[in-house]
Order: structure tokens, then C-alpha cells, then sequence
């Protein structure tokens, strides 16, 4: 992985993750609007059914490379998209 590039797509989604959370007021707002209509919960499903695929793939990593899985677990169902950037950006460069 670039780790540049990710570093890029971390610092864009944490701007428009906090001007999104600045328009719609903060977490329980953003969860009404992720479970109002059918197209919402598509939205929120597929999300749900990444976020398990990036876990199977942290899981084989980690124990791949010896670092520790439910720690990055715990974090990336707890803050989205930003647990699988950052357990990429803290990954040590392979030794060939």
C-alpha cells in the first residue's frame, strides 16, 4: 500500500466525516438518517458487508505479520472506515 495515498484518503474522509457530523448534529442523527427509507439501509448494509470483508482480511494480516487482530476489531467497528486506514498506515514495511 501507498502509504501517502492512504494517508491522503484519511485526512479527506476525516474532513467530510466532520462537516457531515457538523450538518446533521452528531452520531444518533446520522444513525435516523442511515435507517429512514429502503435505499438508506442498502447504503448502510452494504457498509456493514464491507466492513466484515476488510475484517476477514485485517484478521489473516494480523496474524500474518504478528500483530494484534481484536484490538484493530474493536476499533474499526467502533470508528468506520477509519480502523482499516489507519491499521494500513501503522503496518510495518515487509522485508523481502
Amino acid at each position: 500500500m501507498h502509504k501517502p495515498v492512504l494517508a491522503f484518503v484519511l485526512v479527506a474522509f476525516g474532513a467530510l466525516t466532520a462537516y457531515t457530523w457538523l450538518h446533521y448534529g452528531g452520531l444518533l442523527e446520522w444513525l435516523a438518517f442511515y435507517t429512514r427509507d429502503p435505499a438508506s439501509w442498502q447504503i448502510f448494509a452494504d457498509l456493514v458487508i464491507t466492513m466484515v470483508l476488510l475484517l476477514v482480511f485485517i484478521r489473516r494480516d494480523a496474524q500474518a505479520t504478528g500483530r494484534a487482530f481484536w484490538p484493530w476489531a474493536a476499533f474499526c467497528l467502533a470508528v468506520g472506515s477509519f480502523g482499516p486506514l489507519l491499521y494500513f498506515l501503522t503496518a510495518r514495511k515487509k522485508s523481502d
